[in-house]
């Protein structure tokens, strides 16, 4: 289909419903054996399936463009992920499957949905760089952003935006921008350029720290890049509890004058609904309102400093319906929308933001006293 001219690019495979993830108590896949019932993995076709449909038959569908993903080719993956790493995954999706890190089940089916998400994401790049459209969405799974450059993290195997963004520094982008709102540390994207000043990768995420030898990393306004990409890692580990008013304060205070001072000339808006005040796997409390705000604030964004260009890359989120909800709310924030298409199901949600902002006063004087980015005009 031909390019969305006032609406969104969504770039979509089926295949990648075939990651099967198993049941289990919650992300483990263990069965004690003394529960009736076990549950499906969070990280379940069922969700995807409902932010596929939602799209298609919701009141956004107007606005919707389809168009068919492709699966990564390998010496492509090389442009962000070792090659010691990928021959480790094809051997194990040759064998079988393998359990590559808590929670991370690469099973028969899985490599060839990784390939689909990673290549659908880098397509949706693609129509972008080549001009055929200014706003787009993958839609994709397993999700990539844990995933570093050698080894799986968190449900993730191939870091799909990585891909993305490499793809657009290859083909002559001089700075992307990374707006990561994922309830997790985007931990994979920022150690894949922790070290260049071209890319400027931001991440809002609750407050979690390292959770083992597959995620050293601790998410803390520390970690903020090394030798030409010193200060280029924004980190905002909001505390547990955060809702619309304290990400919309994160972001006028901390997102939005970063971008403004980096100047990119594309935007990737890395985005998992497990930020939600009901998701089972986040312990924040973004509504659909909050969603469809910062949908609106990134598309500003997009539209003052690239020309409107933006790459929308779908990670984590949970809950099995409210995801879908709130995945409709982000894309009609960045559709301009003047007003809601859909009333939240689930909210409200009561807020008391004094501690947040707090939280992001904190990391802001941080970053005016330690990040020399922070202290040029």
């Amino acid at each position: 289909m031909a390019e969305s001219k006032n609406g969104i690019d969504v770039f979509w495979h089926e295949g990648m419903l075939k990651h099967e993830t198993g049941n289990g108590v919650f992300d483990t896949g263990m069965d004690p054996g003394f529960l009736d019932v076990l549950e499906k993995h969070p990280e379940n076709s069922d969700r995807i399936r409902n932010m596929v449909s939602i799209l298609k038959r919701g009141p956004i569908s107007p606005f919707i463009s389809w168009h068919l993903g492709s699966p990564a080719l390998l010496p492509r993956l090389l442009s962000f992920h070792s090659p010691e790493y990928i021959n480790e995954l094809v051997k194990a999706d040759k064998e079988g499957g393998k359990i590559l890190c808590s929670g991370t089940f690469l099973n028969p089916g899985s490599w060839d949905a990784a390939l689909l998400a990673a290549g659908t994401t880098m397509s949706a790049m693609k129509h972008i760089l080549d001009g055929h459209g200014k706003i787009a969405y993958a839609l994709v799974r397993p999700p990539g952003h844990h995933a570093q450059p050698t080894q799986a993290d968190g449900y993730c195997f191939l870091n799909n935006a990585s891909l993305a963004v490499r793809l657009a520094l290859d083909s002559g982008c001089r700075k992307v921008a990374v707006i990561d709102i994922d309830v997790h540390y985007g931990n994979g994207t920022a150690e894949g350029f922790y070290q260049s000043n071209k890319v400027l990768t931001i991440s809002l995420h609750m407050n979690h720290g390292s959770w083992g030898p597959s995620h050293l990393q601790n998410g803390s306004v520390d970690e903020i890049g090394e030798r030409e990409g010193y200060g280029y890692n924004l980190n905002i580990p909001l505390p547990n509890g955060t809702g619309d008013k304290g990400y919309v304060y994160a972001f006028n205070h901390l997102v939005i004058p970063s971008v403004q001072k980096f100047d990119p000339c594309i935007i990737v808006l890395v985005i998992g609904q497990d930020s939600s005040a009901f998701d089972p796997n986040g312990r924040q409390c973004l509504t659909m309102e909050g969603y469809r705000k910062i949908g609106q604030m990134v598309r500003a964004l997009a539209t003052e400093h690239c020309d409107g260009r933006l790459l929308i890359v779908q990670e984590g989120g949970y809950h099995v319906t409210y995801s879908a909800y709130c995945l409709h709310a982000t894309l009609e924030g960045v559709l301009n929308l003047p007003s809601p298409l859909l009333e939240d199901p689930l909210a409200y949600y009561p807020e008391d933001e004094a501690f947040s902002v707090e939280v992001i006063e904190a990391i802001k004087k941080y970053q005016n006293d330690k990040v020399p980015f922070w202290k040029t005009a």
